[in-house]
């Protein structure tokens, strides 16, 4: 079945539910109305300029074209994800960065070395969409886990500082906090896999379905982006969770957040 394309009056019609929800919101008062008008019109305006630069991508069809996209996608994910956490720490934003950087790109080398083999390694069809996926669910693991780190070492404060005057190492000290940070960042995606295809279809899936692709092929490529998304959130996470962890003391082995 060929794909059914919109046009922008398709659009303008699919706003009518849009309107609804607005007016929804004020007659029951739930104050919503800016916040979904603020929300539509980023999303449509994020959507076309992130469509027009993908399109000149792909059609130029080379390699630094490519990683400059991922490289800016990387950047975005990156500040995100610092700007979510409240505590002023140093090297943050590098350490997310390279966090990032270092899962999507093994995750990427894997995949297409030994998955998808495309022909060239850069494609654009398939390295774009992989790495967005990827850095999108990496960063809310990564801010996830950043979040819960700093928020274990403000409250626990007094029982690192013990453990640290009864000898333990930094590391030692703030170990259960960072598995917890950790597993905390990885419910979402376990989550995800317990009940996809039972209880929701993912947008990967329904995308391909929607866009004609046979419903086993489809459901193959989701698995694979469920697997690697769990490896590369859990890689980020780790190497997150540890930068931070030797960040929030001083030299003096003292923590100082």
């Amino acid at each position: 079945m060929d794909l059914i394309e919109l046009n922008p009056i398709d659009l303008v019609v699919c706003l009518g539910l849009i309107v609804v929800a607005i007016g929804l919101s004020a007659t029951q008062k739930l104050g919503l109305e800016w916040s979904i008008a603020r929300g539509t019109i980023q999303a449509i305006v994020q959507l076309l300029v992130v469509g027009y630069f993908l399109a000149i991508a792909f059609n130029l069809d080379n390699p630094w074209a490519v990683l400059l996209v991922v490289a800016a996608m990387l950047t975005i994910a990156a500040t995100v994800a610092r700007n979510r956490v409240n505590q002023r720490i140093s090297q943050i934003l590098p350490i997310v960065w390279l966090s990032l950087l270092i899962s999507t790109t093994l995750t990427l080398v894997y995949v297409n070395l030994l998955v998808l083999q495309p022909k060239p390694w850069y494609e654009p069809q398939y390295f774009i969409p992989l790495a967005g996926i990827l850095l999108g669910n990496a960063m809310n693991g990564a801010a996830i886990a950043l979040e819960r780190l700093t928020s274990s070492l403000n409250s626990n404060r007094l029982e690192i500082e013990t453990h640290l005057s009864l000898g333990a190492t930094p590391q030692q000290a703030v170990a259960l906090y960072r598995k917890e940070a950790i597993k905390a960042a990885m419910i979402p995606n376990l989550n995800t896999m317990l009940v996809v295809g039972v209880v929701t279809l993912p947008g990967t899936f329904t995308g391909q379905l929607l866009s004609g692709v046979y419903p086993l092929t489809a459901a193959l490529y989701q698995m694979l982006i469920l697997f690697i998304q769990l490896f590369a959130t859990l890689i980020t996470t780790f190497l997150v969770t540890q930068g931070i962890s030797r960040q929030v003391f001083n030299s003096a082995e003292q923590l100082k957040i």
